[in-house]
């Protein structure tokens, strides 16, 4: 009789248990799908020139504020028993478990904790002085490449962490030629704006960018660097998107694209941008290049100038 006894008692504490975890999972999943709203509300206010500004397009904004795995919580009809309802719960929570398995170092609440457990030092401020030469700029970030035999386990590797990846830059990343390094090596990276390399005004062309880059001693990353960067810089600040100083690859359709390294506030994505010499890009945009050695540097923004 008394074991009988202990096995119902262990029973309904068990029960209780198990509602409290299960309504805790649905209420974070209606939190999060309430958030994704208001961020692809803030972004569809934005004008073209402000998401221009911010680095992305009207056309990315369903990627932008998408967090894949995480469904719209079920409505209460009326009509569901009760059984029927804890299943549906039931199955949110299995979507939730899986979804936070999938997104293990992507999703928006990874990088609020990736920014407790690092604890990157902030940013440098943007410098009001132009940059003279390449040898002026400090290395911002130090990355691997060469690390993925393709482009395919790039691809693999960025799913598997939860990164997005928007459709044009998915389209490039499939391209052959898209390139990546057969040797493993560690490339020095420098984050610079428009402003920063002399640009005045609200926007430059593209190619004038890159050109004025180039003639100071920075090199054009190579497209490898967009997604490596992607897997490499998990404590990316919200609302940032860095522009890869990078040749532009033609997509299926024949549209040249250049890739961003972006979190735009529902995780952490790469997605692509128009290429065109004639792209007006805003002068406050950072491009991410490659930073040679000093030597080399200073080398070419002497026979530039």
């Amino acid at each position: 009789m008394s074991k009988t006894h202990d096995t119902i008692s262990s029973a309904h504490t068990f029960v209780p248990a198990i509602s409290f975890g299960l309504f805790e999972r649905f209420r974070v999943a209606y939190r999060d799908w309430r958030e994704r709203r208001m961020v692809h509300a803030t972004l569809s206010s934005l004008s073209d020139r402000e998401l221009m500004d911010i680095g992305t397009t009207r056309s990315e904004i369903d990627y932008v504020a998408s967090q894949k795995g995480i469904a719209r919580p079920p409505r209460s009809t009326g009509r569901h028993s009760g059984i029927t309802f804890v299943v549906l719960l039931l199955c949110q929570t299995l979507i939730l478990a899986f979804a936070n398995d999938a997104q293990a170092q992507c999703t928006a609440r990874d990088v609020l904790r990736n920014y407790a457990t690092l604890k990157t030092a902030p940013r440098p401020p943007e410098s009001l002085v132009p940059v003279s030469s390449a040898t002026g700029v400090p290395v911002w970030k130090t990355i691997a490449i060469g690390t993925f035999t393709d482009s395919l386990a790039l691809r693999s590797a960025m799913r598997a962490m939860g990164c997005g990846v928007g459709n044009s830059a998915a389209d490039i990343l499939g391209q052959p030629y898209f390139a990546v390094s057969g040797k493993k090596a560690d490339v020095q990276l420098v984050a610079v704006s428009g402003t920063e390399l002399g640009f005045k005004g609200e926007t430059a062309p593209l190619k004038d960018i890159y050109l004025r880059a180039q003639r100071l001693g920075f090199r054009l990353a190579p497209a490898e660097i967009g997604p490596q960067l992607r897997l490499q810089y998990m404590d990316q600040p919200i609302g940032e998107f860095l522009i890869i100083g990078m040749e532009p690859i033609r997509t299926s359709a024949g549209e040249p694209v250049i890739l961003t390294v972006a979190n735009g506030g529902a995780g952490l994505i790469l997605i692509g941008q128009a290429a065109r010499d004639d792209a007006e890009i805003s002068v406050t945009s950072r491009f991410v290049f490659e930073r040679p050695n000093p030597s080399a540097a200073a080398e070419t923004a002497a026979l530039a100038n």
